[in-house]
């Protein structure tokens, strides 16, 4: 039967309000009204013409019910830089996501979810150390965090959504963690915003993210400073970092712990016991925007990329199979899986994900 759910997630995914879909559709908005709220069926034709307009498969459109994510589930930066189009195309995207994910566990044996549930009145940074503790990773660089994350259990995709305003964000469904990635942004703020988003995984598991301006504005910086402590423990950066910091310092050190320099000046002046005073830390800043790397990152780290989702291709590689195989499977266009797995993965000159020189090691369920 018509599902009318998935007619909107299939609009809201393209960035089309009802009367705009309806106009290229060259039908009705009330159609479209109707149509989405189950309240008509739609015929053949107008079925035909809805499915080209979107781009979607004829097939997408008779599937059981999305998971429809709301916005006060979903950790987004600050709804007030985002449209309502992005927002509804992000959000989508990750129904999609989840769909995508729902796929790859049916097929293979994914890891177990490893994030505890920690003391709410735990401070972000003692969490942070708290999670190290339970990871066993102490106090030493995380040389690959996504790689850690995707061992933990937590479900990481991509984002290709051609604006800034679109930022990482993080949800829980079916107790299940899942954490989008915007590759718009240089490899040390992409290992920053998947530390931050972990921190809303622990830190929020059962509030809102989204909510209210106060309310949002307090995670974020919870985030951060759970981000900021994960990613440079304390320990590790006062036995590296000598007494008399300056600019050229935080630039080379920085490449310990794959973080921008701004994030590492930011983490020295807010220690228990700060390195820097207010005075250095604005210096510094001021030093680091003039040489760039306020906006971007010089001589960068490299980007990191998923490990599990270069095996599954392998794998589907090895079998004959592309990306159009996965997209079929789930009637989604292909263009959309690609979009899920945008920025995760390692690229060659041809656009394909690089193939492992080594066997893959995830098990497929037979």
């Amino acid at each position: 039967m018509f599902n009318g759910k998935r007619l909107g997630l299939a609009r809201k995914r393209q960035r089309l309000t009802a009367k705009e879909l309806a106009e290229r559709a060259s039908v009705s908005p009330v159609t479209i009204t109707r149509l989405e709220t189950g309240q008509n069926q739609a015929d053949s034709a107008t079925l035909s013409r809805l499915a080209e307009v979107l781009g979607y498969p004829v097939t997408f459109f008779f599937k059981e019910d999305p998971a429809l994510l709301s916005p006060e589930i979903v950790s987004f930066r600050s709804l007030s830089s985002m449209t309502a189009k992005e927002r509804n195309a992000a959000l989508a995207a990750g129904d999609n996501g989840v769909e995508l994910y729902a796929w790859l566990e049916s097929r293979y044996n994914l890891p177990s979810l490893d994030l505890p549930a920690f003391d709410p009145e735990l401070t972000p940074e003692s969490a942070a150390d708290a999670l190290r503790q339970h990871w066993g990773v102490g106090y030493q660089p995380i040389a690959n965090l996504m790689k850690l994350m995707e061992a933990k259990g937590i479900r990481i995709l991509g984002l290709e959504e051609s604006t800034a305003n679109v930022d990482a964000f993080s949800f829980w469904q079916n107790d299940k963690a899942y954490v989008f990635l915007n590759s718009f942004k240089s490899a040390e703020r992409s290992i920053f915003d998947a530390a931050h988003e972990l921190g809303h995984l622990i830190l929020h598991r059962h509030g809102e993210t989204s909510g209210a301006d106060e309310d949002t504005r307090t995670a974020e910086i919870e985030a951060n400073r759970f981000a900021s402590a994960f990613l440079m423990p304390e320990e590790d950066v006062r036995v590296r970092m000598p007494r008399l910091i300056t600019a050229d310092l935080i630039i080379r050190a920085k490449k310990r712990w794959r973080i921008s320099a701004m994030a590492l000046a930011y983490r020295l002046r807010h220690l228990t016991k700060p390195m820097l005073s207010e005075w250095q830390y604005r210096s510094i800043c001021i030093e680091l925007g003039k040489r760039g790397y306020r906006t971007r990152e010089p001589d960068s780290v490299g980007r990191e990329t998923s490990v599990l989702w270069g095996k599954v291709l392998s794998e589907l590689w090895s079998e004959r199979k592309s990306l159009e195989s996965i997209a079929e499977h789930l009637s989604l266009p292909t263009h959309e899986v690609e979009k899920l797995l945008y920025g995760i993965l390692p690229r060659q000159d041809d656009g394909n994900p690089s193939p492992r020189n080594e066997r893959p090691q995830i098990k497929l369920v037979r």
